[in-house]
């Protein structure tokens, strides 16, 4: 199955307390977050485009991968909702994955397991089983206990058919609304199904300096 994915990379990355966008930060193998984020999709003969959101200029003064037509890069909107917006506009496959560009430990076989799915679904996303037990709380005070089992927290990457998370993306910039992922828009603008994938714990966003150590 042919698709484009969207990495969004357009963070200032604040509690990184780098200074600057945490993906262009280099690891111990002197390459930048962003490019071990990119790799598995380099690899893969089915991922057609790889569409950057971040600012371009840093993108060209770190990165020397230029891959005209496969790697395209857009401007980062002020928000991720909107990064992702400017990104499907140059998106050409009919399915669209939108990954964290600082997420850089997917596995080949967990792409894989979520590509199979899109051959089925119209809209998928891993995520894994919550470890710890999830409270509601108001004022301070707990209300509610979530019951474990049927809680799991989301990850990327995301897929959809793009034309529907950009009928999503568009009804929901028309009401002012923001969504906590891709997937909760699809989820409060249509109708589909959001297909739940298990990944794997290993597949962390980099947030704070302590996740580089991991």
């Amino acid at each position: 199955m042919k698709y484009a994915v969207i990495i969004v990379a357009a963070g200032s990355g604040t509690r990184m307390k780098l200074g600057y966008n945490k993906v262009y930060a280099r690891l111990q193998d002197g390459r930048t977050l962003l490019e071990h984020t990119m790799d598995v999709f380099m690899q893969d003969e089915d991922c057609t485009e790889l569409v950057i959101a971040t600012d371009g200029t840093e993108y060209l003064h770190e990165i020397t991968w230029r891959m005209p037509g496969r790697i395209v890069l857009v401007q980062g909107g002020s928000t991720r909702q909107g990064s992702v917006y400017n990104a499907l506009l140059a998106v050409k496959e009919d399915t669209v994955f939108v990954h964290d560009g600082a997420r850089p430990y997917l596995r080949a076989d967990e792409l894989n397991l979520l590509k199979e799915t899109m051959e089925t679904e119209d809209a998928a996303l891993l995520c894994v089983p919550c470890k710890d037990t999830v409270k509601r709380i108001e004022n301070g005070y707990i209300k509610e206990t979530y019951v474990r089992d049927t809680l799991r927290c989301a990850q990327t990457p995301q897929a959809f058919r793009t034309a529907l998370l950009t009928e999503c993306i568009e009804k929901a910039m028309a009401e002012g609304f923001i969504g906590t992922d891709d997937c909760s828009l699809v989820e409060r603008f249509s109708d589909v199904p959001v297909r739940a994938v298990e990944g794997s714990y290993t597949n962390i966003k980099i947030t704070t300096p302590e996740d580089l150590a991991k």
